[in-house]
């Protein structure tokens, strides 16, 4: 028995080693910000204010993935989808988006077709569509709606060490429409996984899940 209990110390002991060594290195936990209200929109529908989120930081986010990067003109961070890389040109026309002319495909609609979020300039809640886009390989989710009148179209050549940003949520982005290119560099941890939801442990459907 007593060796029994001392393998079992050391195995807490080893665990709790590796834990605290991958977050000096590889990653770290975050939760979305809930006092912003532009950001939590344009995380929609992959992430929601509040989420608890892990970011995995031992190498550079690539294009397709969901970087967090600082505000080129702020003193805050943005969490948008990482399109177009040096040299490449982005145009983004409503929910469109081209990439050296060339529009990323969709491969349809997401398992769930609505979802709903607060318009950051008045808080009113707005229903949006849901459909999945591809850049490098990557499938993930972005928000549409009928009403896009107010969204200006934007066209861009990220330069030498710069990336663009576009954010999922197509009808309230925060993005390189914003704050134009970011320096790459600056870009260096990727949203992999959501830990808890909002609405705590108990809500299953949003704990344990990987975000694209």
């Amino acid at each position: 028995m007593r060796a029994l209990g001392r393998f079992a110390l050391w195995a807490v002991v080893g665990t709790i080693a590796v834990v605290v060594l991958f977050r000096l290195t590889a990653i770290r936990w975050w939760k979305v910000p809930e006092d912003d209200p532009y950001l939590v929109a344009s995380v929609a529908p992959a992430l929601r204010g509040g989420d608890w989120v892990l970011l995995w930081r031992m190498s550079a986010p690539a294009i397709g993935s969901l970087a967090l990067c600082p505000e080129p003109k702020r003193d805050r961070v943005v969490v948008a989808r990482m399109i177009g890389d040096e040299g490449q040109k982005v145009k983004v026309s409503g929910t469109e988006v081209e990439v050296n002319d060339k529009r990323l495909p969709s491969e349809g609609a997401c398992s769930k077709r609505r979802f709903s979020v607060k318009a950051p300039n008045n808080g009113s809640e707005i229903e949006l569509r849901c459909s999945t886009e591809v850049v490098n390989g990557s499938v993930y989710e972005r928000g549409e709606a009928e009403a896009i009148a107010d969204l200006r179209d934007y066209e861009a050549t990220a330069g030498p060490g710069q990336v663009l940003l576009v954010s999922d949520n197509r009808r309230f982005p925060w993005d390189s429409r914003e704050f134009g290119p970011v320096d790459r560099a600056t870009c260096k941890e990727t949203v992999f996984f959501r830990l808890i939801g909002r609405e705590g442990f108990f809500d299953a459907e949003t704990r344990f899940r990987y975000i694209r």
